[in-house]
């Protein structure tokens, strides 16, 4: 060290000395800091085999779960890139076999809070300063806690009430650590099982890891926020509202935004507190967010059941866009025509929309596709119409006919993206929420519902009435 001392205090005495050691200095940090993620990932590398070991040590000594089982309660115990790993499969049906989808439903993203100084520490890095020169002050106990990040409550100086959401540290290293592994498995099960895809794992896995890589940029969470609310001002939507963020104070690993107050929409009993007409405040959310589809360049692909509320003022309040959808207006044509032929009963044109919406590298036979949609068709017609109308039922009959039909698809060399499947996953919850604030509403006819609103076609009447 005072080697090292010395020697910087000589070089300081020369311009080019200095910038000699500047240069020493910055490739000796890089170095560290190579070393230290070298490290970390070797660390977390041994972590995962060592939960894989035990795992597979459980199941050969006769602790046999279900398949679906065993692997949802592995990316429990993995933690964060595996948790998101068991959404992205509970959130895609047209990708995963039914018994996974549904078995990941119950993959829950709430993780243990961190200290509070942790946060302290990652919001001080990275806005330059000590807390309180940003803030009156900061709730030590946050609001929520998730794999990625961690919620908190704040005051600004000048007496704004904000919500902090902040990084927890390490998380897009881990993510990186964890994928390289993944990818590297996934390549593995594709050269050993001939029925896979060259790039079928693979390629879901370039594309999960990019949208967790997304998901961990609040940068881009704040740029949609400012894009969902300058999309409710160009089309005079007052009845909706998303937090403004504070982008000052905002960073790729801090996101400041304004708070809301109010209560999820599921909240029926609190709800009748703040309005007489649940279901009013239900079409709002529903014209809100399909308007979104066309007149936006996003859509907002988590609409759960925190993620909406009905606030103080009598605003539908969308929150966290962490996760969202885009879809191209060439697909949307598609899809459009899609449900448009299949109310219609038009199977050849529903095989030419499934053929465009899906992707393939294959010339399509759209005469047989269209013969196989016709007994798909048939074998809708003997679904009772009650059964898609009754909650947690409708999902599972809503997920098999889309499994079902989808499954058409890939025998004719069709696989549908992720944007599609997030999609449709947004109508389903949007179902839970009519069965549970109006389940008078027609979703797809009440005529207060401007569903197909820029739309070419019309709503998929044969495909789930």
């Amino acid at each position: 060290m005072a080697v090292f001392a010395l020697k910087w205090l000589i070089c300081m005495g020369k311009s080019s000395d200095r910038e000699d050691v500047r240069a020493w200095l910055e490739s000796r940090r890089t170095g560290v800091a190579l070393a230290n993620s070298t490290l970390r990932g070797a660390l977390r590398m041994l972590e995962t085999l060592a939960v894989l070991g035990r795992r597979g040590t459980s199941w050969m000594m006769g602790e046999r779960s279900a398949w679906p089982r065993l692997l949802r309660e592995t990316c429990e115990e993995l933690g964060t890139t595996y948790i998101k790993l068991g959404q992205f499969i509970a959130s895609s049906p047209s990708v995963f076999p039914e018994a996974y989808v549904q078995e990941f439903q119950r993959c829950l993203d709430r993780t243990p809070p961190l200290p509070f100084h942790y946060i302290r520490q990652t919001v001080e890095a990275e806005l330059g300063g000590d807390l309180g020169e940003f803030f009156q002050w900061v709730d030590p106990k946050p609001l929520a806690s998730a794999s990625i990040a961690q919620v908190h409550v704040a005051r600004l100086l000048n007496g704004d009430e904000v919500v902090l959401k902040v990084q927890k540290p390490g998380v897009r290293e881990l993510i990186h650590t964890d994928f390289n592994f993944i990818y590297f498995a996934s390549r593995v099960v594709e050269t050993l099982a001939p029925g896979f895809s060259r790039s079928a794992v693979s390629g879901v896995v370039e594309e999960l890891q990019a949208g967790m890589l997304e998901e961990c940029d609040f940068l881009l969470e704040a740029d949609h926020l400012d894009g969902f609310n300058e999309f409710l001002r160009t089309t005079g939507n007052n009845r909706a509202a998303a937090p403004q963020p504070y982008r000052r104070l905002s960073t790729r690993k801090v996101l400041t935004m304004e708070r809301f107050h109010g209560v999820p929409l599921t909240d029926l009993d609190v709800l009748r507190r703040y309005t007489d007409d649940p279901a009013e405040t239900l079409v709002t959310a529903l014209n809100t967010w399909f308007s979104s589809l066309m007149l936006c360049d996003f859509f907002h692909a988590d609409v759960h059941a925190g993620n909406l509320m009905l606030l103080e003022d009598g605003r539908v309040g969308f929150i966290d866009f962490g996760i969202v959808g885009r879809i191209s207006g060439e697909a949307w044509d598609a899809m459009a025509g899609f449900f448009d032929a299949i109310g219609r009963g038009d199977h050849r044109a529903t095989a030419r929309a499934m053929a465009t919406i899906g992707m393939t590298r294959e010339e399509v036979d759209v005469d047989a596709l269209a013969r196989d949609i016709e007994q798909f068709q048939q074998e809708l017609m003997n679904v009772d119409p009650v059964v898609l109308m009754e909650g947690d039922r409708n999902e599972r009959e809503v997920n098999r006919m889309m499994m079902n039909l989808l499954r058409i698809g890939e025998e004719h060399g069709i696989r549908f993206p992720r944007q599609f499947a997030l999609l449709l996953k947004q109508f389903l919850y949007f179902d839970r929420y009519v069965q549970a604030l109006a389940p008078e509403l027609d979703m797809f006819n009440d005529q207060r519902v401007d569903i197909w609103s820029g739309l070419e076609g019309a709503p998929p009447s044969g495909l789930l009435h």
